[in-house]
């Protein structure tokens, strides 16, 4: 393969591979965040204990997480066919990557808020504050820093289960390295391919580190 044909074919995966990673985790995020909120606000200590609510969203989230991403990507495609019209694709890939990161990103989002001292939660309680302004006003903006640095998590995550979609021709750069590097044996593909993985997921790491430490209240400049 000519070396211009070889970049044109990396860039183009690049961009399939950005496009399946960003609106899934935007589209993970939409189900994520309410369901991880939920979580925390049924607990028992929660500011509406629900214990048999938050149960039944316990259970629901660990099955969802507990399904290997590429048994879960052949799985839903009857479902992935009647949204989208096709099992392949980058587009197609979306549907199983929402589905595998949505109960990720509800256990990032409780992990983030728990870590919000009770203390503050109680100070606005005591103020007369409603558990959707504690919600708004306090956990969540308490608790910003460490949800970013979740959400970056979660970009490199979902970026590895986008690459595993190549394997039934899910598009990005993970279909380039199973059809070249794998099926034609070309490995000279599947290691560049592999480096501009590593690449991205550094980039994305290092933008969304920066970001954390610029919203953390404890790092003096």
């Amino acid at each position: 393969m000519e070396t211009q044909e070889l970049i044109k074919m990396l860039a183009e995966g690049s961009v399939d591979t950005l496009y399946m990673t960003l609106v899934s985790t935007a589209l993970a995020y939409v189900i994520g965040f309410p369901m991880g909120i939920a979580l925390i606000v049924t607990r028992k200590d929660g500011l509406k204990p629900m214990p048999a609510v938050n149960r039944i969203l316990d259970i629901f989230v660990n099955i969802l997480r507990s399904i290997p991403f590429l048994i879960l990507l052949i799985a839903v495609t009857p479902l992935t066919k009647l949204i989208v019209g096709k099992s392949y694709g980058s587009t197609a890939t979306i549907v199983p990557l929402v589905i595998a990161a949505a109960p990720f990103i509800a256990r990032m989002i409780e992990s983030s808020l728990l870590e919000v001292e009770h203390g503050v939660v109680e100070a606005a309680l005591s103020m007369g504050a409603s558990p959707l302004k504690i919600i708004v006003k306090v956990l969540i903006p308490e608790a910003k820093t460490s949800l970013i640095v979740g959400c970056t998590i979660a970009l490199s995550t979902i970026l590895g289960y986008s690459a595993m979609a190549g394997v039934v021709a899910g598009g990005g750069l993970g279909d380039i390295a199973i059809r070249y590097g794998y099926h034609r044996y070309q490995t000279d593909i599947m290691l560049i391919t592999v480096i501009v993985l590593v690449l991205i997921v550094q980039i994305l790491q290092e933008v969304g580190m920066q970001i954390s430490k610029r919203t953390d209240k404890r790092v003096r400049g």
